[in-house]
């Protein structure tokens, strides 16, 4: 029987687009992602979009070559930008937040793929999404090799989406960054962020919504300290720090890398460092975009929370010896970043905590 048929009882039979999946709907979208992502390929790529699996080669100049593999989402950031109807930078997000996982390690990014699921897809809120993953491989240097749409009734509410994203990159075998060498004097740098990127977002739309409540919260409203709308600061994607780190590390003596994400600095750095020693950061050494103020005090959340949560100002951390710190730094901004020397590696004794604060002036 066809599926718009009627049974033997008169009855009208399910189908499969009645449940909620139109397949005709969905499979015609797959020729849009193949042009979106044909913008990111690379030499590399032995594969086009629509099979069941993307192939790519590794690059020929790798002698001994480590896979690097990392996942990621872009989180209740996307409650925002469904309650603001703007999708346009929540894909960058979602690579960004791949991507920075895996130059922390020394990897190159060499292919991401996606998961897209909506309980009935709306293509241009999709393609919305797929451009800004598309714009955020190219900022990598990455291809979008493949992924996956999924339409999902009953799971996600109408208009919802989820964006997440998985990464592979390679590195030579001895140039893998794990901060097993980080000792006592090395110096470290952090790199600017751009705003709150995509973490500590529950925390953010709480304070939102408290202040939607009390009527002192407009998220289009053009707010002077930070030189925009609420909306379009908070939506800021989070910076792409792949091309920088890799140029320092074809030239320096990178011996630690943290990408500051969920858990602020309490939560990352202590991932890099070896036994014996603590990292000392000193506050104030780096300015703060003016978005973190406007969130602490309408939030009134102290400093030691904030450091938990957010990034701060401080977008990518590396550790490095002290003799290239000058120059590590000139570097990084004549890349174009914004950079500052915010602490030191110190030895650390048995009951100190991995990492401690300290005031400092201002940098600006």
């Amino acid at each position: 029987m066809a599926p718009d048929e009627a049974d033997r009882d008169g009855k009208t039979a399910p189908s499969y687009a009645r449940a909620g999946v139109d397949l005709d709907h969905d499979e015609g979208f797959v020729a849009e992602i193949a042009r979106i992502a044909r913008s990111t390929f690379r030499p590399e790529v032995l594969s086009g979009i629509g099979g069941f699996a993307g192939l790519f080669k590794t690059p020929d100049r790798y002698r001994d070559p480590i896979l690097v593999a990392s996942a990621d989402g872009v989180g209740t950031k996307l409650k925002l930008a469904a309650q603001l109807g703007r999708w346009d930078t929540i894909g960058i997000d979602c690579v960004a937040m791949v991507v920075n996982d895996l130059v922390v390690q020394g990897a190159e990014p060499l292919v991401f793929l996606d998961y897209v699921a909506m309980g009935r897809l709306d293509t241009k809120i999709a393609a919305d999404a797929l451009r800004g993953v598309a714009e955020g491989c190219r900022r990598a240097g990455c291809a979008l090799l493949g992924g996956e749409t999924a339409t999902m009734p009953g799971t996600y509410a109408e208009g919802d989406l989820e964006l997440v994203g998985f990464g592979v990159g390679v590195v030579e075998r001895d140039k893998v960054v794990d901060g097993s060498t980080i000792s006592e004097g090395d110096v470290i740098v952090g790199i600017g962020s751009n705003g709150v990127h995509s973490n500590g977002f529950s925390l953010v739309r709480a304070i939102l919504e408290q202040g939607e409540r009390a009527g002192s919260v407009d998220l289009w409203a053009e707010v002077e300290e930070l030189n925009g709308s609420l909306a379009s600061a908070l939506l800021a994607p989070t910076r792409i720090y792949v091309k920088p780190v890799l140029n320092l590390i074809r030239d320096f003596s990178i011996k630690g890398i943290v990408h500051v994400t969920g858990g602020g600095f309490d939560g990352n750095v202590p991932r890099v460092l070896p036994k014996g020693v603590r990292a000392r950061i000193d506050l104030g050494s780096w300015p703060r975009p003016p978005v973190f103020g406007w969130l602490q005090r309408a939030g009134e959340i102290t400093d030691t929370e904030m450091l938990r949560v957010f990034n701060c100002g401080i977008g990518m951390i590396l550790v490095i010896p002290p003799d290239q710190t000058d120059d590590v730094l000139e570097r990084l901004q004549g890349l174009g970043e914004r950079a500052y020397r915010i602490g030191v590696i110190e030895r650390r004794q048995p009951d100190d905590a991995p990492m401690h604060y300290v005031r400092a002036r201002r940098t600006e």
